[in-house]
């Protein structure tokens, strides 16, 4: 796995040093800059060329009463994804990033249009996991296949040269797998950690709290101790899919950028699998979901904007998109003291 060019970041940060500004004053942006130029060939990255892939799949803990919607509104969603009609779908065509999605484990049927603005790939390990709380969500050779999906879809993006990867996901009750995950890998108490999902009461996440519990103490039980263990007892097909994506970027040497809970959850999965992944990532926002803050506090991870999200979709990390190129663009386009004739301090 390549490692971060820090000779390029040095030299990044010295052509910072050298624009006509005072140093320091455009903050995180010229972070952003120096960061990615050491994730890139040159001290002078070039306009990003981002791909957006969202991983979709069921989850038997729907059963439970953990969301605020029927499971058959996954199936749903990808049709609307495909279609063009939900918030990535118009967030991508903005930024204009190639947006696809990967049915993993979809449980129900659904149908879609001609000409769709998104690719889809039908590629189901099965459909929908187990439920959590009562058995593991699958089975190791399940998780493997969902996982090496992800890592194709990773180098599928070095293959069409792009130079920023961006996971998403969409699955009925996988906020309830994804606090499990991240639970079980930083030993927080599920109260700190599990939310309100999409929208449900509060007596609701009383119980969706005592679901992780028992999923936790089940798991436990069973001997779950690496982060592909707990990937397997608690996990998600999209989850285990993302946790690939973002080990196959990192292979690739292709930043990755996290947009939230459920993502950052697979992330710490890839991570705690494979330390050096963590060099790949870039936190895009923190969302309104408890447990994410600790999730990316895991990570050693920064957001770069808090909007009160917890949308999912990549819906974060898109819209922070025009911020990283805005970041790209002064660094590459801005006049250096020298060139502009302007006096330094």
């Amino acid at each position: 796995m390549s490692t971060p060019n820090q000779v390029l970041a040095s030299a990044a940060q010295l052509h910072q040093a050298q624009l006509t500004k005072p140093q320091g004053s455009l903050g995180k942006l010229e972070e952003l800059a120096i960061w990615f130029a050491a994730r890139s060939n040159s001290a002078m990255p070039a306009r990003l060329q981002p791909a957006i892939v969202v991983f979709a799949a069921d989850h038997g803990v729907a059963a439970e009463g953990v969301s605020a919607f029927p499971a058959e509104v996954t199936g749903q969603m990808v049709a609307n994804f495909v279609a063009g009609g939900a918030a990535i779908s118009v967030l991508a065509r903005e930024a204009g990033a190639s947006l696809s999605v990967v049915d993993v484990g979809v449980a129900s049927n659904y149908a879609v249009t001609a000409g769709s603005s998104a690719q889809l790939f039908r590629v189901p390990v099965r459909a929908g996991t187990a439920n959590l709380r009562l058995e593991p969500a699958m089975s190791e050779q399940e998780c493997n296949k969902a996982w090496a999906i992800g890592v194709g879809s990773a180098q599928e993006g070095l293959v069409r040269s792009k130079t920023l990867l961006i996971g998403g996901e969409m699955g009925i009750g996988n906020t309830t797998a994804a606090a499990a995950l991240i639970c079980a890998l930083t030993d927080i108490d599920p109260i700190d950690i599990v939310g309100l999902g999409t929208g449900i009461t509060a007596q609701s996440r009383e119980n969706k709290v005592q679901v992780v519990k028992d999923a936790l103490a089940r798991a436990r039980a069973a001997g779950a101790v690496t982060a592909k263990d707990w990937l397997m007892q608690v996990g998600g097909l999209e989850i285990a899919a993302l946790a690939g994506f973002y080990t196959g970027a990192a292979e690739a040497g292709i930043p990755a950028l996290l947009d939230g809970f459920i993502t950052t959850a697979a992330a710490l999965v890839a991570v705690k699998n494979k330390p050096e992944v963590a060099d790949w990532l870039l936190a895009s926002h923190c969302s309104d979901e408890k447990g994410h803050r600790h999730a990316l506090a895991a990570l050693q991870l920064e957001p770069i904007l808090q909007l009160g999200l917890r949308l999912g979709e990549a819906s974060g990390a898109a819209l922070t998109l025009p911020l990283i190129q805005s970041a790209l663009a002064l660094h590459r386009d801005m006049a250096t003291f020298s060139s502009a004739g302007i006096t330094t301090k």
